[in-house]
């Protein structure tokens, strides 16, 4: 500044050549009094990648679109919230415990055009299309002067203590679930877009500079810049050494210059100050080894989610220097290369120096300045002006006048994280037998849900038992399931035998889900289970025939005594693949049977409203199957009727006698309905056989045999006289 201060008084007083012996005495006093060269630091690369909440702590101006962590200003306590789940298999409830956090984080001292991606621990937590990963409220200030105050933090601390932080763009997040992060405020970083695009080198000095600095001549683009550090002094000559720029003073003004702006001609008249003797001119050459033998360019690389990415430029011959750049600013691997290519170039020109002399009249030309000398080839930066005996001295260095060739840059193997949107919450509810041998004493129904999505994580529960009056959380779906849609008919065939006649095709409801083919040692491990309408089979063979089409064969139908719902499917009935990890369990009391059951699930990617299903359970998972392979045969004038006792405990029969009982007591209703329609004659049993009156079951009558269990009976096992 005070070469601007020390221009003006000198212009004031000795017009021209005072202001120009001004401007040098200013350049002088500003490099070796105000500003000495390692008193300030520039932004580094490292600094915007870890976010801090300390008071004091520098903001960032942002240009262009920068990922940077930002600070957090303002947060509450974590929020705890329990939810009660049953444990699933007869084991106790489990009351889970969940955090969230509320919180705001500074970014940008410079206004902002929106937020883009956003990272937790390094992994998505925002995508590129606006889509949250994890489920929170989350609003973004952009820093206009007539912003208004968040209103959660008017709600928290009150109208007169909520600062609406005019001209500075921050974040605020509400209720950001932690269990995804320890629960903790997970470590953040932001996608910041500032302007719709790069911004000149000159452009960003213009702006840091409050209408003191033309950089209009330096059209250089940086895709991001992070404008950071102790002083805007720092900041400049960043900004400078990326696009080889450098600072001439021009009147009132700091100009920006670099090898491509206009050139003033001049001649070495070779005047001598009074006194001296022989010819001011001197021409010296530096040696190569003072050059950098590497120069290396550290920067944020778009192309790696902005991480840093380094590039290298290197030259043949001695020394063993190796410079290297940290710049804040996101540009491509290419651009880097480029820029160490053309660091290391200047530095090479860079050697030569050349010393003239020129009269009185060469006061004009003020450090900073770009000259072309007569006779001599190439194009000079001044990099000191003396003034002697009315003899003005220059030291003028080389610039690089021709841009080196480009040189083929990669960003590297980049693992970027997915970012898959998650999309509207599919959900099942249903009611099966009990899947293990354990037998279950209280209802519950199974919810398998997934997203439309690859995206889609988990969605919260809600339950009502009254009909949609009131609803109780119930805790949180489990890892996404493999669902679909039926896409074909299907025939009923017997549970007795495999069936290798029916092949059905399946929609998996996106292209992320996959089936596997098992083999019969695996189908006979229980693999392979999916409910199919309302039926239960196993399948040996799974073939995509499109993106999320499947094709399915070799099954093994009505598994757990679902057989009566063999053949009953319509397209469009639902496909759920069974696996323990994908299921969630909520258990219903006793008295809940025959009445209706709503279950309401509401994910991140449920804009439209939360997702509700009603169900009717009927008892399946508490109540035993069917009697299976009912037979009649005559006994002189009786009717002798025997079955075989299934047990919710024992479907693997694995000693091959008898199942074992599963229930209190072995007890069984036999239900005679003779043809005319008459009323059913109702026989209780306690044994898997029965003899009745011929005459009491005449040609055409119906025998339903049910085995008793002590939450109800199980479904018929029909058998119809010839």
């Amino acid at each position: 500044m005070a070469t601007v201060i020390l221009t003006a008084v000198g212009s004031v007083v000795g017009g021209p050549i005072g202001g120009a012996i001004g401007a040098i005495l200013g350049q002088t006093i500003d490099r070796g009094v105000l500003f000495k060269p390692k008193g300030r630091q520039g932004p580094r690369l490292t600094e915007l990648a870890v976010q801090t909440s300390s008071y004091g702590t520098p903001i960032p101006q942002l240009f262009g679109t920068m990922r940077v962590a930002g600070t957090v200003i303002w947060s509450t306590d974590l929020i705890e919230t329990k939810a009660k789940s049953s444990g699933g298999k007869g084991q106790p409830s489990v009351t889970n415990f969940s955090y969230a956090a509320s919180f705001a984080v500074l970014l940008s001292a410079r206004p902002i055009i929106e937020i883009g991606r956003i990272w937790a621990d390094g992994k998505l937590l925002r995508g590129a299309g606006g889509d949250l990963k994890t489920n929170t409220g989350f609003r973004v200030h952009p820093g206009g002067e007539g912003q208004a105050p968040d209103p959660l933090i008017v709600a928290a601390e009150g109208a007169d203590l909520a600062p609406a932080h005019r001209g500075c763009a921050y974040a605020v997040f509400e209720m950001l679930q932690l269990a995804d992060y320890g629960n903790r405020i997970p470590s953040l970083t932001f996608e910041v877009i500032a302007d719709p695009g790069p911004v000149a080198i000159g452009a960003m000095a213009e702006a840091l500079g409050d209408g003191l600095i033309d950089g209009s001549a330096v059209t250089m683009p940086l895709a991001g810049f992070a404008a950071y550090g102790d002083g805007t002094r720092g900041v400049l000559e960043t900004l400078a050494a990326a696009g080889g720029a450098w600072f001439s003073p021009s009147g009132a003004m700091l100009t920006m210059r670099d090898a491509e702006g206009p050139a003033h001609p001049i001649e070495d008249v070779g005047a001598a100050a009074q006194g001296a003797r022989g010819e001011r001119r001197r021409r010296a050459v530096a040696p190569i080894g003072t050059v950098p033998q590497t120069i290396t360019v550290a920067h944020y690389d778009p192309a790696r989610d902005y991480q840093t990415g380094v590039q290298r430029a290197r030259r043949p011959g001695a020394g063993n220097r190796s410079d290297r750049i940290d710049l804040p600013a996101a540009i491509d691997a290419a651009a880097a290369k480029a820029m160490a290519d053309r660091t290391l170039a200047r530095a090479e020109s860079g050697r030569e120096r050349r010393e003239i002399a020129l009269d009185w009249r060469g006061l004009r030309i003020v450090p900073g300045a770009t000259v072309t000398i007569a006779g001599v080839a190439g194009r000079w930066r001044v990099a000191r002006c003396t003034l002697e005996a009315m003899v003005v001295a220059l030291d003028l260095v080389r610039l690089d006048d021709h841009a080196p060739a480009s040189s083929p840059a990669s960003s590297g193997r980049v693992l970027a994280s997915a970012d898959s949107v998650h999309g509207p919450t599919i959900m099942h509810v249903f009611e099966l037998p009990v899947l293990g041998d354990r037998p279950l004493d209280t209802p519950r129904l199974l919810v398998a849900a997934a997203g439309a999505s690859p995206g889609w994580r988990r969605a919260a529960l809600l339950t009502s038992m009254d009909g949609g009056a009131g609803w109780t959380a119930a805790g949180t779906t489990s890892a996404p399931a493999t669902i679909g849609v039926l896409v074909t008919s299907v025939l009923g065939r017997p549970s007795t035998l495999r069936d290798l006649a029916t092949i059905f095709e399946v929609e998996l409801a996106h292209g992320g889900m996959a089936l596997t083919s098992a083999d019969d040692a695996a189908l006979d491990s229980g693999a392979n289970l999916a409910l199919l309408g309302d039926e239960l089979i196993q399948f040996g063979q799974a073939e995509q025939i499109g993106a999320t089409r499947w094709r399915v064969s070799r099954l093994l139908r009505g598994r757990r005594g679902t057989e009566a719902a063999a053949g009953k499917q319509a397209m469009g009935d639902r496909f759920v693949l069974i696996e323990d990890d994908s299921l969630t369990t909520i258990e219903l009391p006793l008295a809940m049977l025959g009445s209706g059951v709503g279950v309401m699930a509401s994910g991140i990617g449920d804009v439209a409203g939360p997702v509700r299903v009603d169900v009717v359970p009927s008892g399946a998972s508490v109540r035993p199957p069917s009697p299976a392979h009912v037979r009649v045969r005559e006994n002189g004038a009786d009717l002798s009727i025997d079955w075989v006792r299934r047990s919710r405990a024992g479907w693997r029969w694995i000693d091959g006698v008898d199942a074992p009982l599963g229930e209190e007591s072995e007890a069984y209703s036999v239900d005679v309905h003779p043809p005319g329609g008459s009323g059913p004659l109702r026989i209780e049993t306690t044994q898997p056989t029965l003899t009745i009156a011929g005459d009491a079951a005449p040609s055409g009558t119906m025998i339903a045999v049910r085995q008793r269990g002590a939450s109800g009976e199980s479904p018929p096992a029909i058998l119809l006289l010839p």
